[in-house]
Formats: C-alpha cells, structure tokens, sequence
C-alpha cells in the first residue's frame, strides 16, 4: 500500500540538503500514477465528490487526503462535483440502448449520364452496431428525408421505434421537417459540434468499413450494381463480420461450433471473405 502524508511534520521530516547544494530538496510530489487515477476516476464519473475517490483510492491500496484529490483536479481545470458534467463517452455508455446515429456517405457511379454522385443514407444502432440502410439516392431532398424519417419512426417495425436519441451532423440535408417528424416521434435529436467526427465516432467507424472492405474496391456501374454492394456488405456485416465494438462478437451470426473443417466462403466475387465451419 502507498501512503502520501500532508502533514506539516511528514514535510519537515522529508527536507534534505544535498552534498554540495545549498537548497534543500522538498519531499516528492504524489506519485504519477495516483494522480493519473485521480483525474480518470473524476473524468468517468461526474457525480464523484473528493470522498468518494478518496475512497476508491483507498479501495485500490493508495491512502491520500481529500485535500490532495482537490489539489489534483484543480491543477486538471476538473471542476468539483456536481458542477464537474457529464463527458460525451460516458453520455454514450450509459445511454447506449437509447440511441442510434445516422450520416450519409457518398459513392460514385458510372452511369449512361457519366460518373454521378450517389447518397447513401444509414443509421446505426450504438448498443448493438447494426446497421440500416433507408435509402439511396441521387437528391437527398426534403420529401425523401421525410419520407425516411417516417419509415424509421413506424411504430411497428421502424429502426427508431425503441430509441430516444439520434446522434446526426450538422448537414442541411437534414432538413426541418425531417427533425420535426423525428421529434413528433419522441426521437430527440443530438447535434454534433463542427469538424468534429469524433463526436459521431460510431457512424465514421462504419464508413470506414463500408469504403476500405468493399467501395473503394469496386468501379461500379450502374445503381444497381452500388444497391447490391451496399446490400451484401451489410449482411455480411451483420452476419459475417466480427466486431471490436462488442467484443468481437457477431451482431447476428451464430458462432460456429464443433470440429468439423475450416472452409473459406465468399461475397462479390471473392472482395467479401470469411471463414467457417462445415457442417
């Protein structure tokens, strides 16, 4: 156990002149890793006060003063509990059953028109990462954000049905009366703050996968060809694929079982792999 003494004799006991130097060298500051602690355990946990770390502290083996958890988080610019808020990840964490993200990412087609410029729009879930994609198209429009919105709202079967927030950028394409339909629907929606991808971390993730494992990989012809590429990389992610986000697990595959042999199978031609086992 680590034991970090305040008090004014533990100072004067720990005052040493050194050989051939005419100041005295003060006792050491709290060690680096206590402090490292201190402000993780109050960043994670915004209704944390000083006892509360000065307890989990303790818990873990280290014995400080609330004095010292105070000193700490103010050199941090940490406010004190409860005017310390909530941080974006630990918003997520906690609320990851309850909200999804939806973007847009852009494909190019060659068409008899020459190369045009597709919008794919998809929302994905934070809890489980599933993805849905509503629609493909060309012009992105109020009408048919607005028939998207009602689509992912329906009661019966809509991806948002169960979700109280929608993480979404700043795009004008998601226009007003997409919102108020969201917002009729009990779907608050959470912007992010400019040029900051992060925020929407989940959604960028699945961008990425969608271009480095299949898009950027294909010259596509025609809007049908981009309609079955989008289509066979999302069952492949849903069923196929797995994810870091939840542990490496499948979102909606059955993991294999026994011992039977390892055989390789494939989508669009061999750009989609993955592995199991024969029956």
């Amino acid at each position: 156990m680590v034991v970090v003494r305040h008090s004014t004799d533990a100072l004067a006991d720990n005052h040493v002149a050194l050989p051939g130097v005419g100041i005295a060298v003060g006792r050491p500051g709290i060690m680096k890793e206590i402090r490292t602690l201190i402000v993780r355990m109050a960043a994670e946990n915004s209704t944390w006060g000083y006892c509360r770390i000065q307890g989990e502290l303790k818990k873990l083996g280290h014995c400080v003063a609330t004095s010292t958890v105070a000193k700490t988080l103010k050199e941090h610019g940490i406010k004190p509990s409860p005017d310390r808020p909530t941080s974006w990840r630990a918003f997520l964490r906690s609320h990851a059953d309850v909200i999804a993200a939806i973007d847009f990412f852009t494909a190019e087609v060659w068409t008899a028109r020459g190369l045009v410029t597709h919008y794919v729009l998809f929302v994905i879930d934070h809890a489980t990462r599933a993805v849905e994609i509503p629609g493909i198209t060309t012009n992105p429009d109020s009408a048919f954000m607005a028939q998207v919105a009602r689509n992912l709202t329906d009661h019966v079967d809509g991806f948002l049905r169960a979700k109280r927030f929608l993480v979404l950028d700043r795009d004008t394409k998601f226009s007003g009366r997409f919102k108020r339909i969201l917002t009729d629907a009990g779907v608050c929606q959470v912007t992010t703050s400019y040029q900051a991808p992060n925020i929407n971390a989940i959604a960028e993730r699945f961008v990425l996968s969608i271009k480095r494992e299949c898009l950027d990989r294909l010259i596509l012809f025609g809007t049908g060809h981009l309609h079955r590429a989008v289509r066979e990389f999302v069952t492949h992610y849903h069923t196929e694929r797995p994810h870091q986000g939840i542990g490496n697990e499948l979102i909606a595959g059955i993991p294999a079982s026994g011992t039977g042999d390892v055989d390789a199978r494939e989508r669009l031609g061999g750009l989609l792999r993955h592995d199991e086992r024969a029956a």
